[in-house]
């Protein structure tokens, strides 16, 4: 009779002994860090991170043997911190295919915990699509490529190089009128009321 509570209780312990955050979020091309916390009883055991809904049936994904060790599966590690009593799984350059149910677990070696369950604990990873930035930064060799959008009006890169020219040289046209034309037709207007002066007064015409 006392076999039942002894089994409760071993069961209840190895629940207990292994605690882990139960999501993690992150981004499409981003890493996620996951610390899986143990007891010290378990301190020379395999950990392994395993993927599935069911932790009896998960699919080992990297799986550590030795105390201290560090293992790497493509873009999964796992890292075994025995100072600390902890594993850490890092899962890198995320897609959104990583998105799941993942857990952490420790082999035991006990014959009685075979007959329960190797201790283990759900953690769910969620991946979002990577976000993007709205500013565009382009090239010095391809103005024509920025469009200014208003409304309805739409104005090229070059229309607006085209228009800044043509103002441009309505100043400049602007500025000879006033600084070069315009005194040289007064000059030239005094001059015809001069010679015409010089003819209205009696003697001055030579004829």
């Amino acid at each position: 009779m006392w076999l039942c509570p002894a089994l409760l209780l071993l069961c209840l312990r190895g629940c207990l002994s292994l605690t882990a955050p139960s999501s993690v979020s992150g981004y499409v091309g981003g890493t996620v860090h996951v610390q899986c916390q143990y007891g010290k009883s378990y301190k020379d055991n395999v950990k392994y991170w395993c993927r599935g809904n069911h932790d009896t049936g998960c699919k080992t994904v990297v799986e550590i043997n030795r105390r201290g060790e560090e293992k790497k599966n493509g873009r999964v590690s796992v890292r075994d911190h025995t100072e600390n009593f902890s594993m850490t799984v890092t899962m890198e350059n995320l897609s959104e295919d990583d998105a799941g149910s993942y857990w952490c677990k420790i082999q035991t070696i006990f014959i009685l915990d075979s007959w329960s369950r190797d201790p283990a604990v759900l953690v769910r990873v969620h991946v979002y699509p990577a976000t993007t930035s709205m500013e565009t930064t382009l090239p010095a060799t391809a103005p024509t490529l920025l469009i200014v959008n208003t409304g309805h009006l739409r104005i090229s890169i070059s229309e607006m190089l085209l228009f800044q020219l043509w103002s441009l040289l309505s100043s400049i046209h602007f500025q000879v009128l006033v600084f070069l034309k315009l005194p040289l037709f007064l000059s030239m207007l005094c001059a015809v009321f001069w010679v015409n002066r010089i003819q209205n007064i009696p003697g001055g015409n030579s004829g």
